[in-house]
């Protein structure tokens, strides 16, 4: 298939003086879009999980919630292929027209019929497919929208989106239910994925250098995977650098996910404490991501991940001998400061590191760590817990995260790594 047969084409922007990011419409036009599409997402798994809940026992619920990340660990490394050769905003535009238009559809057949699990399954394994696809490429578009000495900045941006889903999409989607059930929040969901497309139809891309246009016709896809594939194990930051985000996130994930509430019911904290921790680690992250925004760039970025992530895996340690809540919450403050500055380094580290041709193929082996490898923690964490206690495995899960810092330091070409000017 040629670009030519492509649908939506892209619409390019002319050379023009270099512009800061955040006062860049065209930049500012995208990071809405994405945060939009990110809140429509955090109310369909909201209402996933609520219409699953009501319709068989817990165990089912839980099938159908995870289901959705079966096909997009499978399918992302192609969806990274598919991103680099058709173009990141052409496949953005039609996955999340493609999102919106199952998720519309499933609300109007809820709003009819109650057609059981099979319907909610059948949607999470769409979901999860066309996510493997889309991710690569909303990895991959910055790169085409601004100049490498704005990707930075761009992450930190996109690092408040993120924090902007959480904080809001929850609610949002509780209030669909409560409204009018889950019909009405699959609705709510759909509506704001389908705010993203126009955003993103307006979204102007720079024209590709030639050496960031293959001959896509003259190499098959398996070829190009191999290529991307060996392009991360030969570089010598980016190689590094998936070892050390592979290792963050497995010590990260279980902790601050099914260990937390763990660690909350064993301290008697009850459901609002560990509100009031997580509220703590979104604080932190938020921050870390708005000093990205403001400054642009941080000088000595890979020593900084690098020495961010070792004291933000002590004090995941900490976080299970906190002696009481007002010092959890703290300690979660400082986990999601230091956390959030090594990801956020990471991150605009991948993105300026890599060749623009192979963005989507990097980010979709950066998507099966984050994605298919680190939730493997999360039934491992509440086993180990459930037999030596959540300290132990705290501590054992944070010397797993300060590993990946450990490799930073011993990579010379990702210590030495920095973010151009």
């Amino acid at each position: 298939m040629s670009e030519r047969t492509t649908s939506v084409p892209d619409t390019l922007i002319p050379p023009a003086p270099a512009r800061a990011a955040h006062r860049d419409p065209n930049v500012l036009r995208w990071v809405a879009a994405y945060t939009v599409s990110m809140v429509g997402d955090m109310v369909f798994y909201l209402a996933l999980s609520w219409a699953a809940v009501q319709n068989g026992t817990a165990a089912q619920a839980g099938i159908v919630t995870a289901v959705s990340a079966v096909p997009r660990a499978l399918l992302m490394l192609g969806g990274g292929v598919v991103a680099d050769r058709f173009g990141p905003r052409r496949v953005v535009i039609g996955s999340d027209a493609v999102r919106c238009g199952t998720v519309l559809a499933v609300a109007a057949v809820l709003f009819v019929t109650d057609p059981g699990l099979w319907l909610l399954a059948l949607l999470a394994v769409v979901f999860g497919t066309v996510d493997a696809v889309f991710l690569p490429a909303v990895g991959a578009l910055p790169a085409r929208i601004t100049t490498k000495d704005q990707l930075a900045r761009v992450q930190g941006m996109r690092g408040l989106g993120i924090r902007f889903a959480a904080v809001v999409g929850a609610p949002l989607g509780g209030l669909g239910v409560a409204v009018g059930g889950s019909a009405a929040a699959f609705a709510c969901a759909g509506l704001l994925i389908a705010v993203s497309v126009p955003l993103l139809v307006s979204v102007r891309v720079r024209e590709p250098a030639p050496d960031e246009t293959t001959a896509r016709n003259d190499t098959t896809a398996w070829r190009d995977l191999r290529a991307g594939l060996s392009h991360v194990r030969r570089h010598r930051v980016l190689g590094p650098l998936m070892i050390t985000i592979a290792l963050g996130d497995l010590g990260f994930v279980g902790p601050l996910n099914v260990g937390l509430t763990l660690l909350a019911d064993e301290r008697g904290w009850g459901a609002s404490g560990m509100g009031w921790v997580l509220g703590g680690f979104g604080t932190g992250a938020g921050v870390a991501a708005l000093l990205l925004t403001v400054r642009g760039r941080v000088p000595y970025a890979g020593l900084v991940a690098a020495g961010a992530i070792i004291p933000g895996a002590a004090a995941i340690a900490a976080l299970a001998y906190a002696p009481g809540l007002p010092v959890a919450v703290g300690t979660a403050v400082l986990v999601g400061l230091l956390t959030g500055l090594s990801g956020a380094m990471c991150g605009a580290l991948l993105q300026t590191q890599t060749d623009t041709a192979y963005l989507g193929r990097v980010t979709a082996v950066a998507g099966i760590v984050s994605l298919g490898i680190a939730p493997l923690s999360m039934p491992l964490s509440a086993a180990a817990i459930g037999v030596w206690g959540t300290g132990p495995v705290f501590v054992v899960s944070a010397v797993v995260c300060a590993l990946g810092g450990a490799v930073a330091l011993c990579a010379p070409g990702l210590r030495r790594a920095e973010l151009p000017k």
